[in-house]
C-alpha cells in the first residue's frame, strides 16, 4: 500500500530528517490553508492528506522517544 511505504520511509529516517520533513508539512499546510481561504484551492483533500502526513511524522518521532 502507498500509505505503509510512506510510513516505512519515514522509520529509516533520522531524526533530523524527520524534523525537517515536519517543518515543510507544516509549511505545506498553512499554505494550502491560505490558499483555501482565498478560494485558490482546486483539491481540497489535499489539505487532509498533509494532515495524516504530519500526524504519521509526529507517531514516528514519538515512537522512538
Amino acid at each position: 500500500m502507498k500509505i505503509n511505504k510512506y510510513v516505512e520511509d519515514l522509520r529509516k529516517k533520522s531524526a533530523a530528517e524527520l524534523n525537517d520533513e515536519l517543518v515543510a508539512a507544516k509549511k505545506e499546510l498553512f499554505n494550502l490553508r491560505f490558499q483555501n481561504a482565498t478560494n485558490q484551492l482546486d483539491n481540497t483533500g489535499r489539505i487532509k492528506e498533509v494532515r495524516r502526513n504530519i500526524a504519521r511524522i509526529q507517531t514516528v518521532m514519538q515512537e522512538r522517544a
